[in-house]
């Protein structure tokens, strides 16, 4: 039996010692590499802090001390560390996350595996160990240097700093990178630590050969001791983490598993907030990984561990790569269209734009909330930015697009990724809230593409606003096929006629139908499947596209009055989103008609596939048509009941 497989909690870690340390390491490695490429997930980051994950456990106690991950996706060792070794469905349905999860062990206590966050939660749990007088539980907090990009870090390090007693140790896993290569002034500091690693031996060795000065060898030190502030920043510029109040260990090699344990006991015994400086590496002992420049195998799909080929490979073309061509297209016709990202210039789609103008894009590190305001600042100074982040990262800039996009009117296109369910990442990646909280800011518009060619479209659409901000949203998954308009009602496309024809004008004047379908966005194919459905049971069914979700088109109640019932899906919040905002609008019109909403419920959704999320949720064709049919059936009783008592 392997070392690893007699692990069963960190207690097992705690009883090897010295070569079983180096192999168990090892051994480590060659699991993660052959059971991420079984299922896809996050390889390079976990790669990197094997050797970092022992020494924690060796170290602390989990789960009285309270070890913290930053993000969660390097967390496979610690799941590993704390008897959790079935990754056979790793981020599949009823496996392991790919992140922390509190319903999977105790030894886990963040699950949000949103970046920048950790410290703040150590400041806290630190504050109650303290008030309940816990005095021998630590609270250790793991940070990327690319999360320390996130302007929260620093908010938490300020307070952290202020309390010289509280027992909080930050261990900054610095391997120069998020998923690329970490920018800004920070990273440049770091760098700055790393090459000057040699401080600490340079100035023990001259403490000795001082004092074994005779006579005046103490009264020299003690001199020279007296100036160790100015040479620690003049030789090894910690001073910026030793100026807030922190007490510096490091750099230390984050793969020497006696170096990274000494130094986390040594910052045990100082009852004060540390930060203990660890260099790794992301990707390391796994060769493809470390000549991957792009993101050093950050995340990868299902593949041959052998050859790195996947094994189901992609028949389609991604929305992030219709969105990543076509602003390639307008940059070269619009000099003013710039770009911004948030430490992901490659997973959304930025890297020929890029590569093309590299003086019109800007990489502002874990920090949306800058993003937002920065290009407020550039559309007030005369350019159109488009600012591509994921949906589910959007929600940590609500204030800034409120009160500093919407209300100065600046023209700022957000471009959306990972809009909706995207399934395997877990309940915090979702997209699934953006069309109901934006739909609370004036002036603000948002468009939902059905297809590749509408994404081309709408986004041409979007930049052209220079008034206002935009919304461009669209899911992980493949583009589907092209889906024709067969006519237009205002700003609408219809999709489906009631008498199930696909060409021909719609007559926006004629007969209505029993059912008005509203497709948002992905939904579209959905919608006509719905049709069809429906249509087999002898109901006559509309299908349109509203294109632009937000504002409500001014057309739709008008259209709506001539159906007997209204449906909306939308792969969003069912609370606040386009199904509300449509019944608003019916409601304002004096359109008094049932309106059925299907998207997901007020929960936060297990990770699965997309698939079998939308299926759980009951967003498929036969379950939607299934309850449009209930509906219509309870429509047509009561009104036979008002009609008999009138």
């Amino acid at each position: 039996m392997s070392l690893l497989e007699n692990i069963r909690g960190p207690h097992d870690v705690k009883a090897l010692d010295g070569e079983d340390l180096t192999d168990l390491a090892e051994e480590i490695r060659h699991f993660l590499v052959h059971a991420v490429a079984r299922t896809g997930g996050h390889l390079g980051p976990n790669l990197g802090v094997v050797e970092l994950t022992i020494a924690l456990h060796r170290a602390f106690d989990s789960p009285a001390d309270r070890i913290l991950w930053d993000t969660g996706h390097q967390s496979y060792v610690h799941k590993l560390l704390t008897g959790r070794q079935d990754f056979s469905k790793l981020r599949g349905k009823g496996g392991l996350s790919g992140y922390p999860s509190r319903e999977e062990s105790e030894h886990d206590v963040i699950e949000n595996s949103h970046a920048s966050t950790v410290l703040g939660w150590a400041d806290g749990l630190a504050k109650a160990n303290q008030v309940l007088g816990r005095w021998n539980r630590h609270v250790v907090a793991v940070i990327g240097d690319g999360a320390l990009t996130g302007g929260m870090a620093w908010e938490a390090l300020n307070n952290i700093a202020a309390a010289k007693d509280r027992q909080l140790i930050i261990v900054v896993n610095d391997n120069a990178r998020s998923y690329a290569p970490t920018i800004g002034g920070l990273a440049d500091h770091l760098a700055t630590l790393r090459t000057t690693d040699g401080y600490e031996r340079a100035l023990s060795w001259g403490k000795d050969a001082v004092l074994r000065v005779p006579v005046l060898g103490r009264p020299l030190y003690e001199s020279l001791h007296g100036a160790k502030k100015g040479f620690k920043d003049t030789f090894a510029p910690q001073g910026m983490f030793e100026d807030l109040g922190l007490k510096y260990l490091g750099p230390i090699d984050g793969h020497d598993i006696a170096a990274v344990e000494s130094a986390l006991r040594r910052a045990k015994r100082f009852h004060g907030p540390v930060l203990v400086h660890c260099r790794t590496q992301k990707g390391r002992g796994y060769q493809p990984a470390l000549e991957d420049e792009a993101d050093r195998f950050h995340t990868v799909g299902v593949m041959n561990p052998l050859t790195c080929e996947p094994l189901s490979p992609s028949t389609g073309m991604s929305w992030t790569s219709v969105f990543g061509d076509e602003m390639l297209r307008i940059g070269a016709e619009r000099p003013d269209v710039v770009a911004i990202t948030a430490a992901m210039l490659h997973p959304v789609g930025l890297t020929k734009f890029a590569e093309a103008y590299p003086d019109r894009v800007w990489d502002v590190g874990i920090a949306e909330q800058h993003g937002a305001v920065s290009a407020a600042g550039l559309a007030t100074g005369g350019l159109h930015p488009v600012f591509a982040v994921y949906a589910t990262f959007l929600n940590r800039a609500f204030d800034q697009v409120l009160m500093d996009v919407a209300l100065h009117k600046c023209g700022v296109t957000f471009v959306l990724d990972r809009a909706g369910v995207t399934g395997t990442d877990g309940p915090s990646h979702n997209g699934m809230w953006d069309m109901s909280i934006l739909q609370v800011v004036p002036g603000l518009r948002i468009a939902a593409p059905r297809d590749a060619g509408q994404l081309r479209a709408q986004l041409r659409e979007a930049v052209a606003v220079e008034d206002a901000p935009t919304v461009v949203r669209f899911p992980k998954e493949t583009v589907g096929r092209d889906i024709a308009a067969v006519g237009r009602v205002g700003g609408m496309d219809v999709l489906a006629r009631p008498d199930g024809a696909d060409e021909g004008v719609y007559d926006d004047e004629g007969d209505g139908a029993d059912v008005l379908f509203v497709a948002v966005g992905a939904m579209a194919e959905v919608g006509l499947d719905v049709a069809g459905l429906l249509r087999d049971r002898g109901t006559t069914c509309t299908v349109v596209d509203p294109r632009w979700v937000k504002p409500v088109d001014e057309a739709l109640p008008g259209l709506a009055a001539r159906h007997r019932l209204v449906a909306v899906a939308e792969d969003n919040s069912r609370t606040g989103g386009v199904g509300w905002a449509v019944s608003q609008a019916l409601r304002d019109a004096g359109v008094d008609l049932p309106v059925r909403t299907f998207g997901i419920p007020e929960q936060f959704l297990a990770h699965a596939k997309r698939a079998e999320v939308l299926a759980d949720l009951g967003l498929t064709p036969a379950e939607i048509a299934g309850r449009i049919s209930e509906a219509l059936a309870r429509a047509e009783e009561t009104a036979v009941k008002e009609e008999s008592t009138a």
